[in-house]
């Protein structure tokens, strides 16, 4: 079968979760299928980035955008009533394109990751799957309480604009998916039981056990340029760390992962490490005793949590980020509601090596019983060929 994906980023390098969900998901629907993608771009994309992808695509088409008609897009979106979310990457020239694209390719089906890219393939008469992904409302929502007071009516609009798109476009496809049940029942359609739930995997065979010295007590992964992340090692460091600190003052933690934004910098001491990109994440779980998330925004299935379960390390994680994940408290994950409880999670680990051992241990287990990425993406392949 040919399929046709369009995904709003290039699925790779893997720092972000959409672009290690497309990827993953990629890989292994071409076992199947015939893969023709197409990503949009506001960059030029490495040929080595592309080599990655092309073992498994037929064909690669990469669209690119300025600045300049992004702030166009926006601003179309801001008087059309889209949401800006969707309005960004929406241009008529990239419509053209695509069109050209399927006109040429005749796929029998169409995959779309994100909302973010539908309004270019919603009214064509060919079998379409949507991956939601995450509740792209629902994140907006809760970045709402923290933002700055000119930001809140921009977010307020955005907030209304996606809870009316993520119901209508439900419609224009013949399947849905999403990555956890808390995210479907978000959905604001009275027949969301028909989206699928398939939650991102995790490759069992690459995140191991890497036997090495512990330089850190505590890690943090991710891509810290994204909103959820800064705000998680605000609240890590600003209100968790110091009540640890003043019963253990040498505990020090490390915070990896692309693109540090300027208040993760800031963040930055003797005990905190910011390192920034790094080529291998496996290495800052590796050199770190426990890893904790302590989100207290965003949507969707942690890769981070799945990473570092895998590599068989103790997990600390607010209920926020666990609602995805479905660990269980107190035997594969530790859970905190506030920073009392986080504080005396890391504390109650590092005193009592046998418990934090047989927690890594039980999570370790949980992980590879169920986010093997082969098997869930079997279930989108099962959706296409039927549809």
């Amino acid at each position: 079968m040919k399929l046709f994906l369009l995904l709003s980023r290039f699925p790779y390098p893997l720092e972000k979760g959409d672009k290690l969900r497309a990827y993953h998901h990629i890989k292994e629907l071409s076992k199947y299928n015939e893969i023709h993608l197409c990503a949009l771009s506001n960059f030029k994309i490495p040929e080595e980035n592309i080599q990655q992808l092309s073992p498994f695509c037929k064909t690669i088409e990469v669209i690119r955008y300025t600045k300049w008609s992004l702030f166009i897009n926006l601003v179309l979106a801001f008087f059309n009533g889209n949401p800006f979310q969707v309005g960004l990457f929406y241009s008529k020239k990239a419509q053209r394109k695509i069109d050209e694209i399927i006109l040429s390719v005749k796929p029998d089906h169409i995959y779309c990751q994100l909302i973010r890219v539908t309004e270019f393939v919603k009214n064509r008469n060919i079998p379409k799957t949507l991956d939601y992904q995450d509740i792209l409302s629902k994140n907006v929502w809760r970045r709402i309480g923290i933002s700055s007071f000119y930001m809140k009516p921009v977010l307020k609009s955005e907030y209304k604009r996606l809870l009316k798109y993520e119901e209508e476009i439900f419609h224009f496809f013949n399947n849905k998916i999403i990555i956890s049940y808390p995210d479907r029942d978000l959905i604001p359609h009275p027949e969301k039981e028909k989206i699928h739930v398939v939650p991102n995997g995790v490759n069992t065979e690459y995140y191991l056990p890497i036997e090495s010295e512990k330089e850190f007590d505590l890690v943090f992964t991710g891509n810290m340029s994204y909103s959820p992340n800064v705000n998680s090692v605000e609240f890590l460091v600003k209100q968790i760390l110091p009540i640890v600190w003043k019963t253990n003052p040498n505990i020090k933690l490390l915070i990896s992962g692309a693109n540090p934004a300027q208040k993760v910098l800031a963040l930055q001491s003797e005990k905190v490490i910011v390192s920034g990109w790094v080529d291998d994440m496996r290495t800052s779980y590796a050199k770190s005793k426990i890893f904790i998330a302590p989100m207290q925004i965003g949507t969707g299935l942690q890769n981070k949590l799945l990473e570092a379960m895998a590599m068989r390390m103790p997990c600390i994680s607010s209920r926020l980020a666990n609602s995805a994940l479905g660990a269980k408290d107190k035997e594969e994950i530790l859970i905190g509601e506030n920073e009392s409880d986080y504080a005396n999670h890391i504390l109650f680990l590092l005193n009592n090596p046998i418990e934090a051992k047989k927690i890594a241990e039980n999570a370790q287990r949980f992980v590879k019983d169920n986010f093997n990425w082969e098997a869930l993406t079997d279930k989108i392949n099962i959706l296409i060929q039927e549809s």
